[in-house]
């Protein structure tokens, strides 16, 4: 046979031309028998007649070209090396059907008549797959089956070829992917943001501060107040007709605690005083001495130890507008702490007055304040930045009246007067020393009735004796009854309230210089204080 085309030599090919008519009988076509024996094993598709080209029954491992390496299928009509059987003899390989070929030309019929051995028709060409792109179905399909090839079993006639669509449809699907998660962790990300935002779910925790400085400025009101509480007590009073709450604070190691004289009045005929400290200690007190002029009285603690008194400053050297702060019991609010400034100084207000004589009216040179006073504040430390006290809580203005003391209900309107500590030192002083206080004097009655401009003197004493003192400090001066007095030390006076203010803001032997009118004329006097017999 030749190996070219698998034609048995010197055989015409089925179908290279027409068979003479008449000469012979047409031989029957016989059916074709396979090449080569039954497979024993009956595996398919050896010993099955079928419309594919049988395989060879053994096949033997090749090479195998690594993964990924694209393999050049042979032209179409190629022929195929043959691969040697096993055996003694190897049949010869199988091709792909030959393409067809033109019919040659018909020859003369040969004067034998012996009809020509049976041929065996050729096998139907395979029909062609549909057009693939780019490249065409191998000649031979079964040359390059591998069954012992790694991987994935090989179809037919499928030849592998790598870098075409799946790894860019791995890479969209990658990209895909990347995407996603980016959209959902954005999602996430603004869904948590809300919820947090919201408050959504979970156990609600509130934020606070982590500790804070561990001191304070002493300067602040803060270090004023720590430095200033624990010489401060509460005075709880109580006597026969009525009760009161004030304050007070301690001046010496001795027990001496400076107040009011309206917070103790009430116990002065036989009622009782506590003093409570800021620590909560609560001891009895006992009057030592109290002024109703200057509105001031000194209380004394004993079985005390420890006691810090507070520093007196200088209520001289005090301008408007420094920094000051109040401590007191405002309606019994012990250790209340409240700030403000001064907002005036030598303000000249009255107190009291509810005596029928007038014995019981106080007259202040008071600082004007406008940290928060109201009742139970009366008799407690007005202090400066140091925590010096530069005054003593007194009275307020309230929205309804005038002047008056603590002892009201009236609340705070930004309107207190504290008593100078400059002059409280002194009255305080006399109290502790000698159990009463001496009263700067000129000598003379005021008509606390005219309602003129000034200070009359008046033109009688009230018991009906001379207006000017005999001998005293305003008769040696050369002052008259009916005199009008309109400044002191060159600033004006216009009450007769206003000018024995002016006056107690002094001590006795202090020289004071009054401008005088009479008779429409003005002249000026220079005066020495004199000391009253009684307050």
């Amino acid at each position: 046979m030749d190996e070219g085309n698998g034609v048995p030599q010197g055989a015409e090919p089925a179908g290279a031309g027409p068979i003479p008519d008449g000469d012979f009988e047409l031989a029957k076509p016989e059916r074709p028998s396979p090449l080569h024996e039954p497979d024993p094993y009956s595996t398919p598709p050896y010993g099955e007649p079928g419309p594919w080209a049988p395989a060879p029954p053994v096949q033997h491992p090749v090479a195998t070209p690594a993964q990924g390496t694209v393999m050049t299928p042979p032209a179409v009509g190629a022929a195929v090396p043959p691969e040697p059987a096993p055996g003694p003899t190897a049949p010869a390989p199988l091709t792909a059907p030959a393409a067809p070929t033109a019919p040659a030309p018909p020859t003369a019929p040969t004067a034998s008549l012996t009809p020509a051995p049976p041929t065996m028709p050729a096998a139907p060409p395979a029909p062609a797959p549909a057009s693939l792109p780019a490249r065409q179905l191998p000649a031979d399909p079964w040359g390059r089956y591998d069954p012992w090839a790694a991987g994935p079993l090989q179809q037919p006639g499928a030849v592998a070829v790598h870098g075409g669509r799946r790894p860019r449809r791995r890479r969209a699907a990658l990209g895909w992917t990347l995407a996603l998660a980016l959209l959902a962790a954005g999602i996430g990300g603004l869904v948590g943001g809300y919820v947090e935002r919201e408050g959504i779910g979970g156990e609600v925790t509130l934020p606070h501060a982590k500790g804070g400085p561990a001191g304070r400025a002493p300067d602040s009101v803060a270090g004023i107040a720590a430095r200033a509480l624990p010489s401060v007590v509460t005075l709880h009073v109580a006597g026969t007709d009525e009760e009161g709450t004030g304050t007070g604070f301690v001046l010496d190691d001795r027990g001496h605690i400076l107040t009011n004289n309206h917070v103790v009045a009430p116990a002065a005929s036989g009622g009782k005083i506590s003093a409570t400290f800021s620590d909560g200690t609560s001891v009895k007190a006992t009057v030592v001495g109290r002024d109703s002029g200057y509105d001031l009285a000194v209380v004394q603690v004993s079985g005390v130890h420890g006691l810090t008194p507070l520093t007196l400053g200088d209520s001289d050297d005090v301008r408007v507008g420094d920094p000051v702060v109040a401590i007191g019991a405002p309606f019994d609010l012990a250790n209340t702490v409240t700030a403000g400034i001064i907002s005036a100084k030598e303000r000249p207000i009255t107190a009291g007055g509810e005596k029928s004589d007038g014995s019981d009216v106080s007259y202040v040179d008071a600082l004007q304040t406008d940290a928060p006073i109201n009742p139970g504040n009366s008799g407690g430390p007005l202090l400066d930045s140091r925590a010096h006290v530069i005054g003593i809580n007194s009275a307020i203005r309230s929205a309804d009246s005038g002047s008056e003391t603590e002892s009201g209900q009236a609340g705070s309107i930004g309107l207190g007067f504290a008593i100078p500590v400059n002059q409280a030192k002194r009255v305080a002083e006399e109290l502790i020393n000698d159990g009463r206080a001496t009263h700067p004097v000129i000598g003379v009655d005021l008509d606390m009735g005219y309602s003129g401009d000034g200070a009359r003197v008046d033109s009688r004493a009230p018991d009906g004796g001379p207006a000017v003192v005999k001998d005293g400090p305003a008769e040696r001066a050369g002052l008259r009854a009916g005199d009008l007095i309109t400044e002191v030390d060159g600033e004006p006076v216009h009450t007769g309230a206003e000018l024995i203010i002016r006056i107690r803001a002094h001590q006795p032997g202090d020289r004071l210089r009054l401008t005088v009118e009479r008779g429409g004329t003005e002249r000026e006097v220079s005066v020495v204080l004199g000391t009253a017999d009684q307050n």
